[in-house]
């Protein structure tokens, strides 16, 4: 009895084993399976690439109950939001915003290492769109003598262009030239910038195009921009601007011929002191004049019309204006933040009804973070405070004449970084890693500067985490300086009114980063994300090749 009991007993234990072996392998079976079947690309109809200049990711949260329920919030609510998304290299600025956001890599890669930097081979400095071998197209100024030539490797947008034989479009807009050349790449078939002064018009260079097409001729010549020229006021009560700070206040700056920095803004009174049409970019109007002509240029380009995919890519630059202006914790940026949100909501709905509910997918971003005004965080006893450059030029420059003789070993001071003369080092017999050393350990005993690192560092070390990472991802081998310094949290090198950015401190690293659209789960996450990552997402999301200077990685969550 015993025996059979056993027996039996062994039976079923083989049986139970067998059975769940089977349902393991079925299990993994129906798992390759639904792998197997999941699309080996996505294909929307257009890619929006959204970068929205100097937005703090905390600009999100702080204004969320005066959002409606179709711009920022459709984006959160049914979209992917990467809560803890970080720019991992500095200078945090726009150009190498914009050219990281695009080639999913850093300045030590794609070679945008400011928006202005000197450049050691002309002995000159350089702006990071400009190019003299092209001329403005839509105006008779130099102001569209740009192309990307500085830029050294490729972009999602080219890498789209590339994946189609040239035949999905990319079209790039924003006020600002740099924020239209660079995302759009070396092929784009466009890139529109806006012209302020007496002209107010889109522009852009022959490096695209020979003629403005019809569609952006006919957009200057009508009235839509004139349409803006008029007081800006608050669009909700300010009452309720509960978020933000008093109107009255010694934080923020001044339009020429204002003595307070007070709602209203009487544009057309203050239009001939201040530019003319440079004015509206100090506005939220300059983000709506932005939104307009996106809107024309999706219908005018026809893009997301076919199954070939597109790619329009829009910065909104007002809100770096308004916010160097007016900081960050102004009325002014509080209403620039609500005006924006109504724009995304006009674009979405646009979207909808033109390529299809469904049929796009949109990313938005930032290109830097900023700081609130130090002189307002100063009051509040928090520590901050302002870089003295004269002081710091003028001790500095006692020091290397004491040390070496000569203040000519210095070429260049700017980005936060120094410049020095290797010819004269040579001349004067000196060991360049030991002078870098000598005027690093100097620069580290000024009260201002938290850290300082020499160049020999930089190629000579790996720096996987921390500031020196972050300064490392920036440090590029041919463009940059011999030492970089890190000024202090809360110091910054700027006036004593509005905000600015270009650090490697938190403030300026954490931007938003959200996905909609075809392709895309809803979710969130709080891991940490870099900017880096959006252009393999995209590419990964398109089933195509990743720009050819990738550092970054897909977010696989965001990815259906």
């Amino acid at each position: 009895m015993f025996f059979k009991s056993y027996f039996t007993s062994i039976l079923l234990i083989g049986f139970f084993l067998n059975s769940s072996v089977v349902t393991s392998q079925r299990r993994a079976k129906e798992s390759a399976k639904i792998e197997d079947s999941a699309p080996l690309k996505t294909t929307p109809k257009l890619i929006v690439g959204i970068v929205v200049d100097q937005m703090r990711y905390d600009y999100l949260t702080r204004f969320w109950n005066h959002y409606g329920d179709d711009g920022f919030k459709r984006l959160v609510n049914e979209g992917f939001n990467c809560k803890n998304n970080h720019f991992n290299y500095a200078p945090t600025s726009t150009g190498p915003g914009h050219a990281s956001v695009y080639t999913g890599a850093t300045p030590s890669i794609h070679g945008i290492i400011g928006n202005n930097w000197y450049d050691k081979e002309t002995d000159k400095p350089v702006y990071c769109a400009a190019d003299d071998s092209y001329e403005t197209v839509g105006a008779t100024t130099a102001a569209g003598k740009m192309s990307p030539h500085r830029m050294t490797v490729t972009t999602i947008t080219d890498q789209l262009r590339l994946h189609t034989q040239m035949k999905g479009k990319v079209v790039a807009i924003a006020l600002k030239d740099r924020g239209a050349v660079l995302p759009g790449g070396h092929t784009a078939n466009a890139a529109y910038w806006f012209l302020g002064g007496g002209e107010g018009k889109w522009i852009s260079s022959n490096y695209y195009m020979q003629n403005l097409p019809k569609w952006v001729v006919d957009f200057n010549s009508s009235k839509v921009v004139e349409k803006y020229k008029k007081p800006w006021n608050t669009i909700e009560d300010i009452t309720s601007y509960e978020e933000s700070g008093p109107d009255n206040n010694t934080y923020e700056g001044l339009y020429t011929g204002e003595s307070t920095p007070t709602f209203p803004h009487d544009l057309p009174g203050l239009w001939d002191k201040n530019s003319k049409y440079e004015l509206l970019k100090v506005t939220p109007f300059g983000n709506s004049i932005t939104t307009d002509f996106a809107i024309d240029a999706i219908k005018g380009e026809q893009l997301g019309t076919d199954n070939i995919t597109d790619f329009l890519a829009i910065s909104f630059s007002s809100t770096d204006y308004v916010g160097h202006w007016f900081g960050v914790n102004s009325k002014e940026i509080q209403d620039t933040y609500i005006r924006l949100d109504r724009d995304l909501e006009r674009l979405l709905k646009y979207l909808d009804s033109k390529v299809g509910a469904g049929e796009y997918t949109v990313f938005l971003t930032a290109d830097h973070g900023a700081i609130n005004v130090p002189a307002y965080l100063k009051d509040q006893r928090i520590p901050s405070g302002y870089i003295n450059r004269a002081e710091i030029q003028s001790e500095l420059g006692e020091f290397i004449k004491y040390k070496y003789g000569s203040t000519a070993l210095i070429k260049n001071y700017s980005n936060n970084q120094l410049f020095l003369d290797h010819k004269i080092i040579q001349n004067l017999d000196l060991n360049p890693k030991e002078v870098q050393e000598t005027l690093a350990n100097e620069l580290l005993s000024y009260n201002t500067f938290e850290k300082v690192y020499t160049a020999y560092q930089m190629r000579n070390n790996e720096y996987t985490t921390g500031i020196p990472y972050i300064i490392q991802n920036g440090y590029n081998m041919k463009r940059s300086g011999d030492i970089l310094v890190v000024p202090k949290p809360g110091i910054i090198d700027y006036s004593k009114t509005g905000s600015t950015h270009g650090s490697a401190q938190i403030y300026d690293t954490h931007t938003p980063l959200l996905f909609y659209g075809k392709g895309i789960i809803p979710g969130s996450t709080a891991l940490r994300t870099e900017i880096p990552d959006i252009a393999p997402t995209i590419a990964t999301l398109l089933g195509i090749a990743f720009p050819n200077g990738t550092t970054g990685k897909p977010i696989t969550q965001v990815l259906e």
